[in-house]
């Protein structure tokens, strides 16, 4: 797509199939989902239908598939639906289930593109929320080896890697270039399996729902007569075969590398749980879904880390709302104590404030000497009366009143604050001005940094 607003699909959709693991016939339906919804699956067969998020704090199993629990209630193999989600790119979507398990289908996201598709599409009015990679950021697993590192592109794209070996698969490699190709070369790419996990999971009754038509086996070992019969029985053959290429049946492949196109095609439904877009390159070694979902949790706390300290931009060379000579008019402090220069925005439920820190100011000279740094308590006054320029604008006559500090909480310092630097203060409301009581949230930023933040209290009273 070229534009970056979300979507929906334009209508419900439904598809029929049995789930891999366990065997149970399971109906699905992509339902259209509002604005800011993202995927979210629904379990139609509990009691009051619970909703899981396509969350990657949700993720508990990652052996046979990237699985999700949530307040005891679980959805199994999520990776397949929500990587024909991304491929499709639709960003609002409820996906509804009457099991814990999306049907497996053929083992890819082909079924599901198709259903998808069908449905349509619908542009809605909210921007896609979109993580652009500025740094490169990696997850590695050392018991396996297994590593997951993002860099800056342009767009989304993956590469996968994978060294399994054996003479039978080998080193493969995959790369998707643009997201919009993932129909034609990722979405039909078949799960597999080698046969000495089929024995184990056949032996232990995990893999109730397989056949030969929804999983490639490569034979990595000699199979005894008494295992192909055990497997002729499982998949209710009467003949079984291996195929020159070391695949079980005559189950042909879709490309000669489907093993990476299929890890590739877990890393996009697995990254899916970030629950954003990203723009940048994946370079996944060995992937899997262990470490695919913790490499989704740590992008997932970067930017909702990078959201919280984030520096809003304003433009200092514009004329203030208000000068030096207004902030007087309102505030009762006065030089020394007066610690703010400029406010440059002013509303209901919020106000920002400026100042420009230099090396005349009183405090330096004993904090400290040779070393000059603004106090943190000078920090939090200066928030404080950019808040109060915030609820003295409530009065008519704000020159008759005083502010009160009433309560701090939350208190952290981030950076130093040094002569020369220019402070921005942006405090807004956590709940509205009663009685002259005004509770604001308070950040301060110098040099594109957060440096202070604040949960402040304080109370306007007339002067006696």
């Amino acid at each position: 797509m070229s534009n970056n607003k979300q979507r929906t699909i334009a209508k419900e959709v439904t598809l029929s199939g049995v789930g891999l693991h366990t065997g149970e016939n399971v109906t699905m339906k992509f339902v259209p989902a509002p604005e800011n919804h993202g995927y979210a699956f629904k379990r139609t067969d509990l009691e009051g239908e619970p909703i899981i998020e396509a969350d990657a704090t949700y993720v508990v199993n990652t052996q046979r598939g990237t699985n999700l629990e949530k307040r005891g209630v679980k959805i199994q193999t999520s990776e397949h639906v929500l990587a024909a989600l991304v491929g499709l790119e639709v960003d609002n979507v409820l996906i509804e289930l009457n099991a814990p398990e999306p049907p497996i289908m053929d083992g890819s996201s082909k079924f599901f593109v198709e259903a998808i598709e069908k449905a349509g599409f619908v542009e809605q009015d909210a921007e896609r929320e979109i993580y652009v990679v500025k740094e490169v950021i990696s997850y590695r697993d050392e018991e396996t080896g297994s590593e997951i590192t993002v860099i800056p592109s342009d767009e989304y794209q993956v590469t996968t890697m994978v060294d399994f070996g054996t003479k039978v698969l080998g080193t493969q490699n995959a790369t998707l270039e643009h997201l919009s190709d993932f129909k034609a070369e990722i979405s039909e790419a078949r799960t597999f399996s080698f046969l000495h996990e089929l024995e184990m999971l056949l032996d232990h009754g995990l893999i109730k729902g397989g056949d030969l038509n929804n999983a490639i086996v490569y034979v990595d070992k000699e199979i005894s007569e008494e295992t192909m019969k055990k497997l002729e029985q499982a998949f209710d053959k009467e003949k079984l075969s291996i195929k020159p290429n070391g695949i079980l049946d005559n189950l042909t492949l879709h490309h000669p590398n489907e093993a990476a196109r299929h890890k590739l095609l877990d890393v996009i439904g697995d990254l899916a749980l970030a629950g954003v877009r990203i723009k940048g390159k994946v370079i996944a070694n060995k992937p899997g879904h262990f470490v695919n979902t913790q490499f989704a949790k740590k992008i997932a706390k970067i930017i909702k880390l990078e959201k919280r300290n984030k520096v809003p931009q304003y433009d200092l060379n514009q004329p203030p709302l208000m000068d030096i000579h207004q902030i007087m008019d309102v505030l009762p402090h006065r030089p020394p104590f007066l610690l703010i220069d400029r406010i440059l925005e002013l509303s209901d439920t919020h106000v920002v404030g400026m100042k420009n820190v230099t090396m005349n100011e009183n405090f330096f000279v004993g904090h400290f000497p040779g070393a000059p740094v603004m106090p943190g308590v000078l920090q939090v006054e200066a928030m404080a009366q950019t808040g109060g320029i915030l609820v003295l604008s409530t009065v008519p006559d704000p020159e008759n009143y005083l502010t009160f500090f009433m309560k701090m909480d939350n208190v952290k310092f981030k950076q130093k604050v040094l002569p020369g630097d220019t402070l921005t203060f942006h405090c807004s409301l956590i709940t509205p001005i009663r009685r002259g009581i005004c509770h604001m949230q308070a950040y301060a930023y110098a040099n594109n940094k957060l440096v202070c933040e604040a949960e402040l209290m304080a109370q306007i009273a007339k002067k006696k």
